[in-house]
């Protein structure tokens, strides 16, 4: 019977088995490094992109934050001029009561009384002067307490004044600023009369 000898068979099959294994671990390799640059590109993309959008919330946050501060300056600035506008309003409203008190004042004041000097703080008037007699000084409290724009004369201190006459004094005194008191009291009794009948 014959011999054959199959080694070399065997070792050209195992060579080229290797050889196949070596290409297609190399592409393998190949492959994964495709895929994970790919894969890495992508990911660059994306945080390229994300990058992008963010810079853009930046922005428009900055504008918004912008408009805010904006919109905090004319809301008070609108306030100021509401206040101002408030403060003109009352000034115009209460700019007759002034002539008025002036004009009250000076009825109020009896012949032979002289005021050097008024000084107005809320709603009390100081008032100093000089009367030729302390009767001229109770005359001008009487009528300033029945006027209707004054109320509760206080007289806080009188001093004889010898050159302005025998009887003369100097005095200082205190009034309340009442506004048209007799006007509000006949407008309550009115009210109260309309609803009694």
């Amino acid at each position: 019977m014959a011999k054959i000898n199959l080694l070399p068979w065997r070792q050209e099959y195992r060579a080229q088995k290797q050889k196949e294994f070596q290409q297609v671990a190399v592409l393998v390799v190949i492959a994964a490094a495709f895929s994970t640059f790919l894969w890495m590109k992508t990911v660059d993309g994306q945080i390229a992109n994300q990058n992008e959008r963010n810079q853009i919330l930046q922005t428009e946050i900055a504008a918004l934050d912008k408009q805010v501060r904006e919109i905090k300056d004319l809301k008070k600035r609108r306030q100021e001029l509401i206040d101002r506008m408030r403060v003109i309003q009352e000034l115009q409203g209460n700019r007759p009561l002034a002539v008025r008190y002036f004009d009250e004042m000076v009825r109020s004041a009896p012949e032979g009384l002289w005021l050097t000097n008024l000084k107005r703080s809320g709603k009390s008037m100081e008032i100093a002067g000089v009367a030729e007699s302390n009767n001229r000084v109770s005359s001008f409290m009487r009528n300033l307490d029945q006027s209707e724009w004054y109320e509760s004369p206080n007289l806080t201190g009188v001093t004889a004044k010898p050159e302005f006459g025998e009887q003369a004094s100097a005095f200082q005194m205190t009034v309340n600023v009442s506004g048209r008191k007799k006007e509000e009291q006949e407008d309550a009794g009115v009210a109260a009369a309309n609803k009694g009948s």
